[in-house]
């Protein structure tokens, strides 16, 4: 698990940190304001077979983070237990065979 946190902070550091800021700066209307941020979160960290795997085998805990957030857009703080629960699943995925260092696919 230690090696898909490496990997998000390593690509996708720049976006999960401008997301992270868009939501704590609009903690009423981030869900709107934010929305791009998170896309491209989304599509930074979907690019990886480790990250892939994680959201693949803990699918449910992150669906229900995202409910959290989606009801709660007042006070994302409160989705705390959500996130808790989503890393204690990730820390459980089996990630033997999956290649933490892929080739670059030509464009």
């Amino acid at each position: 698990m230690q090696a898909a946190m490496d990997i998000t902070a390593k690509y996708c550091r720049k976006e999960i940190e401008a997301y992270g800021s868009c939501v704590a700066s609009n903690p009423s209307t981030w869900q709107q304001k934010c929305h791009e941020l998170k896309m491209k979160v989304a599509q930074c960290t979907s690019s990886h077979p480790v990250i892939q795997k994680i959201r693949q085998d803990c699918s449910k805990e992150f669906v229900e983070f995202e409910r959290c957030l989606r009801e709660k857009q007042d006070q994302p703080t409160s989705c705390s237990p959500h996130v808790a629960r989503f890393l204690g699943c990730a820390e459980t995925v089996d990630l033997s065979g999956v290649a933490t260092n892929p080739v670059p696919q030509p464009s």
